[in-house]
């Protein structure tokens, strides 16, 4: 067989027959290349030309990691990842080739959007033991969560203010207590997937005293008695004396007189034989003279 013969036979076999592809393009399911943690993306790649069976491959980045190879007679095939995890933000491209060479297709950028864990809410150094008049700082902040983050402050389900937080993290919010700022309080946080409310924190505000505990001890509270006929609280009272008086061979000295409540059978007996009675004995319990040499004592100062 001639040369010129062998050739031509090669050419026309070893030359692809059809269509080479062309327009190869990535797209994305959800669309816009924005998907939630956790959820199912979908890489469609797509030709617009081609014949036969295409070969088509995914690659993840900008150095082609390649993630999966498919061959199918359609202008188009799909690459799925289940479950998308934060790691799976990343550029991505796709490859067709039909025999003709490969052809690509341009960078796709995924973002993976994490919705917001529950926040938790803090009162600021003082906790919840701030007093009244008091400038505490209400701090809300979600662990997990894609930017840009929204919160709002909530007194007895009021809202109080808000804050964002651009690049992630937490927010603050200020406020002046007063009386009236007892009770239940919770914040929120969103990023646009979904809200998040934190656990109610309960505080009470107490009165700011003035006066200092330790120099100001606290008075003595009189009881009421449950006896009969006994004196009221503003009646009790104590009487002290200082006596020093000499008569004859008697001295009284240094004398207290507290009024006692009386007891049940002391009332009565007041009633059966009349309060002389009853202050004759207290006066003798009261007066008892003791008796010392005074032989040799000064009287000067005694008198």
């Amino acid at each position: 067989m001639l040369p010129w013969l062998l050739l031509l036979i090669c050419a026309l076999s070893c030359v692809p027959t059809g269509i080479p592809v062309s327009d190869v393009s990535l797209e994305t399911r959800p669309t816009g290349g924005w998907v939630m943690e956790g959820n199912k993306l979908v890489l469609i790649c797509s030709v617009v030309n081609a014949t036969g069976n295409i070969t088509y491959l995914w690659y993840r980045g900008a150095l082609g990691s390649n993630l999966e190879t498919k061959i199918q007679h359609s202008l188009s095939a799909e690459f799925e990842i289940t479950e998308v995890k934060r790691r799976d933000a990343e550029q991505y491209y796709c490859a067709a080739d039909n025999g003709y060479g490969p052809v690509l297709s341009e960078l796709v950028s995924i973002t993976v959007r994490v919705p917001v864990s529950l926040p938790v809410l803090t009162f600021g150094d003082s906790g919840i033991q701030a007093m009244l008049g008091d400038l505490v700082e209400l701090h809300c902040e979600a662990l997990r969560g894609s930017p840009p983050i929204f919160y709002q402050f909530y007194h007895e389900n009021v809202i109080l203010g808000n804050s964002s937080a651009p690049s992630g993290g937490g927010a603050s919010f200020n406020l002046s207590l007063t009386a009236e700022n007892s009770g239940n309080y919770y914040c929120e946080a969103n990023n646009g997937q979904g809200a998040q409310h934190s656990e109610v924190v309960t505080i009470n505000i107490p009165g700011r005293q003035s006066d200092d505990p330790l120099r100001s001890p606290p008075r003595p509270v009189l009881q009421e008695s449950s006896y009969l006929n006994s004196p009221g609280p503003e009646q009790i009272q104590s009487v002290y004396e200082n006596v020093n008086v000499v008569r004859g061979d008697e001295i009284y000295s240094l004398v207290y007189h507290i009024q006692q409540e009386l007891e049940p059978a002391a009332a009565q007996h007041v009633k059966t034989h009349g309060a002389s009675e009853v202050s004759r004995v207290f006066s003798e319990i009261y007066s008892k003279p003791r008796k010392e040499d005074i032989t040799d004592m000064d009287y000067e100062n005694t008198i």
